[in-house]
């Protein structure tokens, strides 16, 4: 499962696959953790230095490797051996506790392995373009039943998958309003 990593949004997935007896793969949206990294650097660079941008690249892969505690260490070694205190030092302690508090949810190097997305801009997009740009038009007003069969209709639109499912509509209807209504009167006919 991809998440944004609340600590709430984590516990009710914890508990839900105890309940259920499910083992799941929690992985935190790398877009979150590259806002740490900019924190961090801000630290150690000033805004208009392009040196950043490559470090940042730098950890990021790093951490895609699946050396986050690594990055975490490094981060932490450089701002005691640069002696930043207070404010200086704010970006880099809130990424190094915010890699070794979600540790065990950065696994992106199984993650790329597999095959998995990392990131939920695609889904967001997904959600965006299937549900908010039909359902949160001005006016509407939506109860399960009708909503579930309009986003059903167009996902099978976007998907391309609109012709093959009409077919199999037309041969639906027409068994359940034909072929079984009047299955018993033509059978007597004959």
């Amino acid at each position: 499962m991809l998440v944004d990593g609340a600590r709430h949004q984590l516990d009710v997935i914890h508990n839900q696959c105890d309940a259920r007896g499910l083992e799941v793969r929690l992985l935190i949206d790398f877009v979150h953790v590259l806002e740490y990294a900019w924190g961090a650097a801000w630290c150690f660079f000033a805004k208009t230095d392009s040196a950043a941008e490559t470090w940042v690249g730098d950890i990021a892969l790093e951490i895609l490797q699946g050396r986050a505690e690594q990055v975490a260490d490094a981060l932490e070694a450089r701002a005691d051996r640069e002696e930043l205190d207070g404010q200086r030092r704010f970006g880099v302690d809130k990424a190094v506790g915010y890699l070794r508090a979600k540790l065990p949810y950065l696994g992106y190097d199984i993650a790329l392995a597999e095959g998995w997305p990392i990131a939920t801009g695609v889904i967001e997009g997904a959600c965006r373009h299937l549900v908010k740009d039909r359902m949160d038009i001005t006016g509407a007003r939506w109860g399960l039943a009708g909503a579930e069969a309009v986003l059903k209709l167009r996902a099978a639109i976007s998907n391309g998958d609109f012709e093959e499912y009409w077919d199999y509509h037309v041969q639906r209807e027409h068994l359940r309003v034909h072929a079984v209504r009047y299955r018993d009167a033509l059978a007597l006919a004959a």
